[in-house]
């Protein structure tokens, strides 16, 4: 069962002015309003999250004041050890990518990713949970969380472009515009934060590499007793399938995006009994055959697609792998 960490259901109630207490009851003034299906511990079941966001927008009617209250309340500090990396980190850019990695700590109802091929770039939040009438509310919070954060730990002013929702606006539109200070769009195909590279890249005001990386390998630490963790194998697969058509990504590159030093990147693939090139050319050859497979793409399509800069040099090292061109495997796959 997906779960969340509670201090988030404790600050959205403290948001709207009321207490959320270890039993799980929210209280006003000591009388009992609302209860939770289960006990308000360190973690509590994405449905009885849900349920307490729904109860909350309707106790409060729906208001975006709710949102921006909640915002104002999380801090980053809160977080514990990600909190802490994320302020830490060198900068933006960083800062977003550990909030990338190491979320999961925080939940498995939702990820963030960092889409730096656009720009602007886009920091996306998605659902990892059937869809629920209370997502709407989560995903405001969760936005208008990051982007009032990173506001106060940048070291200059942090100038968002704009930021989109998937879900249509259930109030005026120009009172996100006020908090966000940018172009709000709602209907739109992405729940994110759209930043630009050079304010990516801007330092942060406590930045300290030392700190962070020390945090991190803490992270690191914590995110590897999770007991569905994917293996970095799985991780790294993952990235390296969006990024082939963009060329073949350094190994300090893919060290970067997952959090850690090139150092104990390689050291985390060799605990796995694994080398960076293993895991490229997996990562290739899995792309490829399903491109021969599922798709139109011709043979020079599927060699950029993957990675290579020649077609020829593509079907030599397809062929090496699977014993079969690649034109060859495409027929009898059909």
């Amino acid at each position: 069962m997906a779960s969340i960490v509670s201090i988030f259901a404790r600050t959205l109630t403290r948001a709207a002015g009321l207490e959320l207490n270890a039993t799980g009851e929210v209280l006003q003034n000591g009388k009992a309003l609302f209860r939770l299906n289960h006990p308000a511990a360190d973690k509590i079941p994405d449905c009885a999250y849900f349920e307490l966001l729904e109860w909350l927008r309707v106790h409060t009617g729906d208001q975006p004041d709710l949102v921006f209250r909640y915002a104002r309340e999380i801090r980053n500090n809160d977080l514990g050890a990600l909190g802490l990396a994320a302020k830490s980190a060198p900068t933006l850019r960083d800062s977003l990518l550990r909030l990338e990695r190491y979320f999961r700590l925080l939940t498995d109802t939702a990820v963030y990713s960092l889409k730096e091929d656009s720009d602007p770039a886009l920091f996306i939040l998605e659902a990892r949970t059937p869809d629920h009438p209370a997502l709407q509310l989560r995903d405001e919070c969760a936005l208008a969380g990051v982007a009032d954060n990173i506001r106060e730990f940048g070291s200059d002013k942090v100038e968002l472009d704009y930021v989109s929702f998937k879900h249509e606006c259930r109030s005026a539109p120009a009172q996100f515009e006020d908090f966000f200070g940018c172009k709000v769009l709602f209907g739109a195909s992405h729940s994110a934060i759209a930043i630009s590279p050079d304010t990516l890249k801007q330092p942060n005001k406590l930045g300290d590499l030392g700190i962070s990386d020390f945090l991190t390998q803490h992270l690191d630490t914590e995110i590897q007793r999770l007991p569905d963790l994917a293996c970095l194998k799985d991780e790294v697969l993952n990235y390296l399938a969006s990024r082939l058509s963009d060329g073949v990504p350094q190994a300090s590159d893919v060290a970067v995006r997952m959090g850690m030093s090139e150092r104990t990147f390689y050291r985390r693939l060799a605990d796995e009994n694994l080398s960076y090139r293993d895991v490229l050319q997996d990562a290739q050859l899995s792309l490829a055959r399903d491109l021969l497979t599922d798709s139109d793409c011709s043979i020079a399509e599927v060699a950029f697609l993957t990675g290579f800069s020649e077609q020829s040099t593509f079907s030599r090292a397809f062929k090496r792998w699977v014993g079969e061109a690649p034109a060859q495997f495409r027929q009898l796959s059909l």
